[in-house]
């Protein structure tokens, strides 16, 4: 099999963010049918005094059993501009097997001369970050929040290198991606500290200082990993209160998101079975008091905040399961906790935990502990849905205790072939070895002899987040992390097993008079990793 490329260096987006050096290509875009740079703002580096940069890429490819870095070709010099458009391409080999690195770089032409090292090569990075939950500065609306970069001198100082748009009345910007020569950034130190402050903007310029992290080139060098998030911290807050935690987090990104005709849609699923305790003593699961919200209300909120983002209308269904309802008293697996069966959506977060917290009031808890039911009232909504415009995620909160295992096993092997998701959140001190073994990330589970089309079932356990007393979530970002670890490549491995082809991202500002991308024919699914804002990233093989 061929790939063919065509470089395209648009106001110096040429770098790959997700690689050990800037200008090689990571292995999750190793080699897809067609690659075009993005435009950030800023251009390529000026190397000339007089006149602009004559740019020219060079291709290196590296051998499958030596590091050793090979020439394989070039495009033709652009004469005076900082904005490049290379025509001539070139056509490799592409083995699915192999791991096949590719490094582009980018120099500037002083002489006729072919000797590379009498040219200047330009390192470019392109990086793009967005945050999630900062600290409210505003009195009257939200946040106008901005970035500033430093790099750290040789004498313990800082020297600002960047800073990013400011961007309008939000909690949880997206800032634009943006370009920077990497020397600016670390001095081509690819391990000397970054320190980066988040700011509230002002119009006098009295900016309020939201918080600070420090990474490093080579850690925002591993692109869009669910490893490569920072909390925001206020130094000053974190003296004064003893239960404060961060003032937001910031995760380093790149562009490719979940493709724009794709909706996401979370249910959720929440057990009011008797092994819970009875709400009304300090020892039950769903106990809550004026000062504190009980164990089932902290973990559908903290997990809640993280998932609400990806669902694009807020409106969740929210289901109990487990206990007797009014008007009767049968015992329900699948009652709506708004009390309306036709229409069990809730508004947002805050939402769902008004309709918990009345469903409390008015069932009474009891048993058994049955996952089935809830399973299959997803199920039956993504199999109305099967042509990859809609993908389904059941989030169960549950004390760990379940009576239906073989039903539920059944539930999720049939569940398997559907575009469907399961995070289960364990709270309370219970052994979640049932859940464990649905999670089957070393087993996969298996039902009447079937196994599992796919493995569909995230398992966290809440209390590995939360401090001694369960009261409060010691890292958002780590929770955060965990719950949305494996969805990604759920995603991913329906829509490959169903034939599902992927739709084109949204083309990002090109020059005018560029013909906008396109998605190449027979173009597949690649690799997808978790992003604060957008969920997947999605890479074409």
């Amino acid at each position: 099999m061929q790939a063919g490329f065509r470089i395209h260096c648009s106001k110096g987006g040429g770098g790959f963010p997700g690689a050990p050096h800037p200008t090689v290509c990571p292995p999750s875009l190793c080699p897809p049918p067609c690659l075009s740079f993005p435009s950030p703002r800023r251009q390529l580096l000026d190397k000339d005094t007089f006149s602009k940069s004559d740019p020219l890429c060079v291709l290196y490819t590296q051998g499958p059993d030596t590091k050793q870095w090979r020439e394989f070709g070039r495009t033709e010099v652009i004469d005076n501009t900082l904005n490049p458009d290379f025509v001539r391409k070139f056509v490799l080999d592409y083995y699915f097997e192999e791991k096949q690195n590719l490094r582009f770089d980018v120099y500037d032409v002083d002489s006729k001369s072919p000797d590379l090292s009498k040219h200047v090569r330009v390192d470019v990075a392109t990086l793009q970050f967005c945050a999630n939950k900062l600290d409210k500065k505003d009195f009257f609306g939200k946040s106008d929040p901005f970035m500033v970069f430093y790099r750290s001198n040789e004498d313990g100082t800082f020297t600002i290198c960047h800073k990013t748009e400011v961007m309008r009345n939000t909690l949880n910007p997206v800032w634009p991606a943006f370009a920077i020569p990497v020397r600016a950034l670390c001095n081509g130190d690819y391990d000397r500290a970054i320190k980066v402050e988040v700011y509230d903007w002002d119009r006098d310029g009295s900016h309020d200082f939201i918080g600070e992290f420090t990474t490093s080139y080579r850690e925002l060098a591993r692109g869009q990993s669910q490893f490569n998030v920072y909390e925001v911290v206020n130094p000053r807050k974190k003296m004064k209160k003893k239960k404060y935690l961060n003032s937001g987090t910031v995760r380093a990104g790149w562009l490719g998101f979940l493709p724009p005709r794709t909706q996401i849609n979370f249910t959720v699923a929440i057990d009011f079975t008797a092994s819970n305790g009875n709400p009304s003593q300090s020892t039950s699961l769903h106990y809550a008091s004026p000062y504190q919200l009980s164990a089932y209300a902290l973990a559908l909120k903290a997990v809640g905040e993280i998932i609400q983002d990806y669902d694009s209308d807020k409106m969740f269904p929210a289901l109990g399961f487990g206990a007797k309802i009014p008007p009767d008293g049968r015992v329900s697996h699948e009652f709506p906790l708004n009390g309306d069966a036709a229409n069990p959506s809730c508004s947002g977060i805050e939402g769902i935990l008004e309709a918990y917290h009345r469903s409390l009031r008015s069932v009474q808890l009891y048993g058994p502990t049955n996952f089935a039911p809830v399973v299959n009232h997803v199920a039956r909504s993504a199999a109305a849905v099967p042509d990859g415009s809609q993908y389904f995620v059941l989030l169960i909160i549950t004390d760990g205790v379940i009576s239906d295992m073989a039903q539920t096993k059944e539930a999720i092997v049939n569940a398997a072939k559907l575009p469907m998701s399961i995070i289960i959140v364990g709270v309370g001190q219970a052994e979640f070895d049932a859940m464990v073994e649905l999670d089957g990330d070393d087993i996969r589970i298996s039902s009447r002899g079937k196994v599992a089309e796919r493995d569909i079932v995230q398992f966290v356990p809440f209390r590995d987040y939360t401090d001694r007393g369960g009261s409060q979530v010691l890292s958002m970002a780590r929770l955060a992390k965990d719950v949305l670890a494996e969805i990604p490549e759920q995603f991913i491995s329906y829509m490959k097993a169903h034939g599902i082809k992927p739709q084109p991202a949204p083309p990002s500002p090109e020059p005018p008079g560029t013909p906008p991308p396109s998605q190449p024919p027979g173009a597949t699914w690649g690799h997808a990793e978790p992003l604060t804002q957008g969920l997947f990233c999605l890479y074409y093989y």
